[in-house]
């Protein structure tokens, strides 16, 4: 099968808070990301979503993971939208101003 991604991705487990933007419905998920790219974020949750729900997240970075995010000062409020949905996770595309530029050349 040929590969797809457009971004190479680093497969390493990252906290993420997960808040969803829904009307005046609030929800935050503390939950871990499993792969990361320039512009977007696998997250395995069991929790679904209706295809195009916003997103609000904050990444924590533990330490021995800083070295593949050097020139990255936070990756708190990133925003984006869910691109796809299945029974592992969610893929979410993040929103331009979003994207880890460190991460592009990979």
């Amino acid at each position: 099968m040929k590969e797809r991604r457009r971004h190479k991705r680093l497969n390493i487990p990252l906290p993420v808070r997960l808040n969803v933007i829904n009307g005046a419905e609030l929800m935050a998920l503390d939950l871990e990301a499993r792969d990361i790219s320039y512009s977007g974020t696998f997250i395995p949750t069991l929790t679904s979503f209706p295809e195009g729900t916003r997103f609000i997240l904050d990444f924590t970075i533990p330490g021995d993971n800083l070295k593949n995010f050097k020139d990255v000062d936070s990756l708190t409020g990133c925003s984006g939208r869910m691109v796809r949905s299945g029974s592992h996770g969610i893929g979410i595309k993040f929103d331009r101003e979003c994207r880890i530029e460190n991460l592009k050349n990979l």
